[in-house]
């Protein structure tokens, strides 16, 4: 019998809601709908974890998270925002301001359509490299939207570019 102030589980304890499973690397208890809820709601902050490079199974809303954001669809829309950021750069419509610092953005545009043909590759992608193509598109403070930003936009997209190969391990 376990004392009440006991933290320790026997053996026959059932497995509790953070405990990993084996043999997966998202292997956390299944999430249920309120852990996809709160990883869509709080998924500007998990974002930049995974893109920082927290690993997914470190907590089940991390997990949820990298779950949906490496979904095909998920990947294909953001490559194609990241085409729509192109075009932006080249010129605003009538009636549209330019919001983004389209010098930095027109010379990285053959790394740029990289990164979307590697987001909307078929193949599985690392969680990370989906996770630091959004912030970096979603971020005002840095390099697409900052041109004060530390960080150089070439830099930060032959990053993501990397985690983005599709030969890399998707699990680390």
């Amino acid at each position: 019998m376990r004392g009440i102030h006991s933290d320790h589980r026997t053996s026959s304890a059932a497995p509790g809601p953070d405990d990993l499973l084996l043999g997966d690397p998202l292997g956390l208890r299944p999430s249920g709908p309120a852990d996809r809820m709160r990883a869509r709601v709080f998924g500007a902050s998990l974002d930049s974890q995974l893109a920082a490079g927290v690993p997914p199974e470190s907590s089940r809303l991390l997990a949820a998270r990298a779950r949906e954001i490496v979904t095909l669809p998920r990947r294909q829309a953001l490559a194609r925002d990241w085409e729509h950021l192109l075009r932006v750069a080249r010129g605003p419509t009538p009636g549209q301001a330019r919001r983004v610092c389209a010098a930095p953005i027109a010379k990285e545009e053959p790394a740029i359509r990289e990164l979307a043909e590697r987001l909307g590759t078929p193949l599985p992608v690392g969680a990370r490299g989906v996770a630091m193509a959004t912030v970096l598109l979603t971020d005002a403070t840095g390099p697409v939207y900052n041109r004060h930003s530390h960080e150089t936009l070439t830099t930060v997209l032959e990053a993501a570019i990397e985690q983005l190969d599709p030969a890399r391990p998707v699990f680390t």
